[in-house]
């Protein structure tokens, strides 16, 4: 039984209070996530790692301030979360090669992850049995990535302890709409064993 994890846009401007769209207590997960990404690669579970990368006047930063620009130290993701042996795949459709790859940086330039001509595809190359989701923020991209597997009809698991948000009353919808559908939480802990 083949897995992936999902680790959504846990990048500089996302989790750290210099950032320019910083989730509040965002940089207390690191220490998860680091521990959810290094399990993956030395289990064999692909890592799909999506990032932000938007052009400067994008047209996001009229609904959001501007961040995740390509190009800036923002719209990296920290080393702590990075993997050897990376490949990418862009935001243009086209196939991206990601054979052997232990992380899969997966650039996109809206909030809903499936927007990606590239997403359906790397579902189907990838033919996991199950998923795992966690990152930021829990109401808007996590929500959409979480929700989006979810209907693929495989098991989906969201990692309770490696998400953060910006609305509590947000946050708590988009639960009980994941367990709804048929997802289920579960800790780091129970996901690294």
């Amino acid at each position: 039984m083949s897995r992936a994890f999902f680790d959504i846009d846990t990048q500089i401007d996302f989790l750290f209070p210099a950032g320019s769209l910083y989730v509040p207590g965002a940089e207390r997960l690191i220490p998860t996530l680091h521990r959810l990404n290094h399990y993956a690669g030395a289990h064999g579970i692909h890592l799909i790692s999506s990032t932000c990368a938007h052009q400067e006047n994008d047209p996001e930063f009229s609904q959001w301030p501007a961040h995740c620009v390509v190009g800036t130290v923002g719209q990296l993701k920290p080393c702590e979360l990075l993997l050897e042996n990376r490949a990418s795949i862009g935001v243009a459709a086209g196939p991206y090669p990601i054979a052997g790859a232990r992380q899969i940086l997966f650039e996109k330039n809206q909030l809903d992850i499936t927007t990606s001509p590239n997403f359906r595809p790397l579902l189907h190359q990838l033919a996991a049995d199950s998923y795992v989701v966690y990152g930021v923020v829990t109401e808007y991209c996590v929500r959409f990535a979480a929700l989006a597997l979810v209907e693929t009809g495989k098991p989906v698991q969201l990692v309770s302890d490696a998400i953060q948000t910006l609305s509590t009353g947000a946050s708590a919808e988009t639960l009980r709409e994941f367990t709804e559908r048929g997802g289920r939480l579960a800790t780091a802990s129970e996901i690294c064993g």
